[in-house]
């Protein structure tokens, strides 16, 4: 007995002491000493990715020989893409690998997709013969260069969707799983450097990417991409072994269409008065509401003797859960009033004009036509330092709210501002066109686009912002990773709503033989009317944003 007595007290003491080596392992991982790492990897990735997309429109009309409308709808339904495959990363990495491999393979993926992008400038068969060469026919495209090129734009959404949603969650699980004192407010200045590294890979790309692509040309532009995602990748996976890598768990999307499901299932009982409803033991109790009141049958207990831990969320959700779909149904109609939104900013067609117009600001200096993106980023972060330090402190005095403006009027504001712009865009486009007349190009300085730029800052600086927070001021706090991926599902819809415009646009004014809006050659196209057109539907958009405004305010809190 003695000797069993022993032999048991030996194998608690090895069970802990294992259990303490494993917990003091956990705790030496993680910490500042990280962040460089994942800092450097998402920076890197967004000057490369970034980098490639302003002029991506001339790579695909001069050397694939696209026409505008085309090149611009593929643009589009890329950009739908990469946003859309955010919601997946986002899923899988909670769920099934974790932040770290879902991370590990983007990186990965974007590198490649960049290596495939750059042979297609050195490789000659991978593209159509040059039209600017006489001995050689302008052969058209291939279904096979095709294939190979959107093989490219594939590999470079997988790897965006992969890393962008994964990425800051995964430096904040450094900070929140460490031993450090002050945990709070380092976690805070690292969303702080978090997004002053983004701000600033986006200037880099606009600025120095685009230059480097139209000075060199495109073989050594898509090499310093791939360079750059060389060591993007490579600064990442040397930091592996200092994660903390926090293993899956059960995703908030996945409870939420379980709720979905269940209430479908349950669609023939009838609510009873007193009827006993499942409530989570995990998460903060909620009162349930009669709002949507179809969705309560997903939580509604059919058999009081079952332990309610133990029940089959695909049978049985609870309370909670059917509430946070509530709350997310209830923000969707103003939700949907940003789509256009970003169908208006994501524009590429400025870009064309900025080529045929006078860049000059110097005698010797010429601002690449892609790089007046960067006004549009500087309105923003200007505006938005602007807007915290100064003027809310004076606008809530009269407000009462401690953000100056509410978060929906924001979002009003910025709908407004985005109308105006693309006022400013059709007037100036249509002066320059004018100015051009049958020449290539104009003198017409191309800083008169500065404006209209500033102004879809200035709307996206409103609006963007104003959602996130609106969505965070009316979802529960569990749902904080569900703001996000509304504004990265707002994002890639806007680019299919993009893409069946100007399809449209190009299939009806061609009709009869006529020239299309948007045609290849602005100058003889009319880019005013379709801004005109632009800036028609985002003054309805406003009034459905009045109306969902209004439809808001009225619903049950």
């Amino acid at each position: 007995m003695k000797g069993d007595s022993n032999q048991e007290e030996s194998i608690v003491e090895t069970e802990l002491q294992t259990e303490l080596l494993v917990h003091n392992h956990h705790e030496l991982k993680g910490g500042m000493i990280t962040m460089p790492f994942i800092i450097v990897n998402e920076a890197f990735e967004r000057v490369a990715s970034y980098g490639l997309m302003p002029n991506m429109i001339f790579y695909l009309m001069d050397v694939y020989h696209m026409e505008l409308a085309t090149g611009t709808s593929i643009l589009s339904i890329w950009s739908a893409l990469s946003n859309g495959l955010s919601i997946f990363g986002a899923f899988i990495s909670d769920s099934y690998f974790g932040r770290f491999r879902v991370i590990a393979f983007g990186s990965l993926s974007t590198l490649l997709g960049m290596t495939f992008l750059w042979l297609t400038s050195v490789v000659p068969q991978l593209t159509p013969s040059s039209c600017n060469e006489p001995e050689t026919g302008c052969n058209p495209t291939t279904p096979t260069q095709l294939a190979f090129l959107f093989s490219c734009f594939i590999l470079l959404s997988i790897g965006s969707g992969c890393i962008r949603p994964c990425s800051i969650a995964f430096g904040a699980d450094q900070l929140k799983h460490h031993p450090t004192p002050n945990n709070q407010r380092l976690i805070d200045s690292y969303f702080n450097w978090y997004y002053v590294s983004i701000m600033i890979s986006t200037v880099v790309a606009f600025t120095a990417m685009v230059y480097i692509q139209e000075h060199l040309g495109w073989q050594v532009g898509f090499a310093v991409a791939v360079l750059i995602m060389f060591c993007s990748a490579l600064m990442f996976l040397l930091g592996s072994f200092l994660y903390v890598k926090v293993k899956p768990s059960e995703s908030l999307f996945l409870g939420l269409v379980q709720v979905l499901v269940v209430a479908f299932k349950n669609r023939g009982i009838e609510l009873l008065p007193d009827d006993c409803y499942n409530h989570s033991k995990e998460l903060d109790h909620v009162e349930l509401t009669d709002y949507l009141r179809f969705l309560n049958k997903a939580c509604v207990l059919k058999d009081l003797n079952f332990d309610s831990s133990g029940l089959d969320p695909w049978s049985v959700s609870n309370v909670e859960k059917v509430e946070s779909l509530k709350s997310l149904i209830r923000v969707l109609p103003l939700w949907s009033t940003g789509i256009l939104l970003f169908t208006t900013i994501s524009q590429n067609f400025p870009t064309l004009q900025a080529k045929t117009m006078n860049r000059y600001v110097t005698s010797w200096f010429e601002i690449p036509a892609a790089s007046f993106t960067i006004f549009m980023v500087l309105t923003l972060t200007i505006w938005i330092a602007l807007y915290d330090c100064i003027l809310v402190p004076f606008i809530a005095k009269y407000t009462h709210e401690p953000r100056g403006f509410h978060p929906k009027t924001r979002m009003g504001i910025g709908l407004v501002i985005s109308t105006g712009g693309m006022m400013v865009s059709a007037i100036v486009e249509t002066k320059r066109r004018d100015l051009a007349g049958s020449n290539t190009t104009t003198v017409m300085s191309a800083m008169w686009l500065v404006p209209q730029y500033a102004l879809l800052g200035l709307a996206e600086a409103f609006n963007s912002i104003g959602q996130i927070e609106f969505y965070y001021s009316e979802l529960p706090k569990g749902m904080s990773s569900i703001a996000i991926a509304m504004f990265l599902v707002s994002n890639a819809i806007s680019g299919l709503v993009g893409s069946l415009l100007i399809n449209g646009v190009d299939a009806i004014t061609t009709k009869g033989g006529n020239i299309s809006w948007l045609s290849s050659d602005i100058n003889i196209g009319h880019l005013d009317y379709y801004y005109w057109l632009l800036c028609f539907l985002n003054l309805l958009n406003f009034f459905y944003y009045l109306v969902c405004y209004r439809v808001h305010r009225s619903s049950p809190s």
